[in-house]
């Protein structure tokens, strides 16, 4: 594993979640499953970036003859999509067992986010987290108002020095002290 890890992995099961998303199934059934594949992607990156999880999207070959593959979106995020023979719930199964295993004293939480109760049961075993595809996706939302609403109200910065950013009664105070008035 990596000799940083962070405190929280968030393992998506990446088709659960399409199927369970409304918005998700609207754009796999409108454009096709490539689309809400990249749709997914695009809402966890800013919502593993704000929340400073490691997520792993995990994507079933879907009987595809493709070997495994790892694809990395961001610092925190990466896409694995599992070779012909596995399935997303026995990627995630392994995974949760591995980590433990080969990080016994390690702090970090590993989060599962599937609807699939019998995957529920098996990674809580394993000593996981469960949450929903439905509890995802309101924390995702959640997370981008908050996201917009700490965007809307940064006050501008006028330059790249400090005083430019003040406010005017402030910037007053300090002309006057810099040049004995005050």
């Amino acid at each position: 594993m990596n000799a940083t890890i962070s405190q929280a992995i968030l393992l998506v099961d990446g088709y659960n979640v399409i199927g369970s998303w409304a918005y998700l199934q609207s754009i796999r059934d409108q454009k096709g499953l490539e689309y809400a594949r990249n749709s997914l992607i695009e809402s966890l990156i800013n919502y593993s970036g704000y929340k400073e999880l490691e997520t792993k999207i995990v994507f079933d070959a879907h009987y595809q003859k493709t070997v495994k593959n790892e694809e990395k979106y961001s610092k925190s995020l990466s896409v694995h999509y599992t070779s012909y023979s596995e399935t997303a719930d026995t990627y995630i199964e392994k995974f949760c067992a591995s980590f433990v295993r080969q990080n016994p004293e390690s702090r970090t939480r590993i989060i599962v986010a599937t609807s699939d109760q019998a995957q529920r049961h098996t990674v809580v075993g394993y000593g996981a987290e469960w949450m929903s595809a439905q509890k995802l996706a309101k924390e995702v939302d959640f997370t981008s108002i908050r996201q917009k609403k700490n965007l809307r109200y940064r006050p501008k910065s006028q330059g790249r020095f400090l005083f430019n950013s003040l406010d005017s009664k402030t910037q007053q105070a300090l002309v006057k002290m810099r040049f004995g008035g005050g």
